[in-house]
């Protein structure tokens, strides 16, 4: 919790956020109010910004810690935001026992995946969850950099340990495992939801301490600027540090 409001997470919250609007303005008429769910949304950044954004969002988490933290959030806002928004204690791989099929337009799940061993059963059940056309926003760790973390920072071993594997160890000392770009971009075509964009998240400031602050404002936009366009572009993409990608499913 203590890293929420530093400069890494609003890096990863605000590129994810602009990519996100870009993907829906791309597919949906300006105004149009869209169906949205968010699995493991964690604090409710997006769930929050894009009900802010009109849509009717439902926030799917099964911490209850961090349940906690949206709801209080969401307690803040106006009560036209409140009433579009629900928010609840649920697992992201029993989505099937929550919603029936084809019930929303937009599904993000950032930031599960890692702590998911088989991912398939789970992403071919959000998959369902879509209406056709609609979009799945997968943000996940990028399982073909995980050598670049620890080489900035000097950590050799743990650099020539990297190249070989899937799995690592996560700031809050936790087991996980990253994903790669190919054997996600199979999976989607394998669900019906073939990918249509992907995106590099934190190329350069993966590597700064959770409690580093946010700089000044003009600062900050410049940042974000060459993060945004560092992770639009070959090959900087390639070796961000988390992979946004984008599938719509199959008509």
């Amino acid at each position: 919790m203590a890293g929420l409001g530093g400069l890494r997470n609003t890096v990863r919250q605000e590129l994810v956020a602009r990519q996100v609007e870009e993907q829906i303005t791309a597919r949906y008429p300006v105004g149009q109010r869209l169906r949205i769910l968010d699995v493991g949304m964690g604090q409710g950044t997006q769930a929050l910004r894009l009900a802010r954004a009109g849509h009717k969002v439902t926030g799917l988490e099964s911490d209850p810690g961090m349940l906690q933290v949206a709801r209080d959030a969401l307690a803040g806002e106006p009560a036209g935001i409140r009433e579009r928004v629900r928010f609840m204690e649920g697992d992201g791989r029993e989505t099937g026992a929550h919603f029936l099929p084809g019930s929303f337009d937009v599904v993000l799940c950032h930031g599960v995946l890692m702590y998911v061993p088989e991912p398939d059963a789970m992403l071919a059940a959000l998959a369902r969850m879509l209406a056709p056309g609609g979009l799945l926003s997968l943000l996940v760790r990028n399982g073909d950099a995980l050598a670049m973390r620890p080489g900035l920072s000097g950590d050799w071993a743990g650099t020539l340990a990297a190249f070989d594997t899937e799995a690592y160890t996560n700031r809050l000392g936790l087991p996980v495992r990253a994903d790669r770009l190919d054997a996600l971009t199979s999976t989607l075509s394998g669900i019906g939801a073939p990918l249509h964009a992907w995106y590099g998240v934190r190329v350069f400031t993966d590597t700064i301490g959770n409690e580093v602050e946010l700089p000044a404002a003009e600062e900050l936009e410049r940042l974000l600027a060459a993060e945004d366009r560092a992770g639009r572009v070959d090959p900087y993409r390639g070796v961000a540090a988390l992979l946004h990608l984008c599938g719509v499913r199959g008509q």
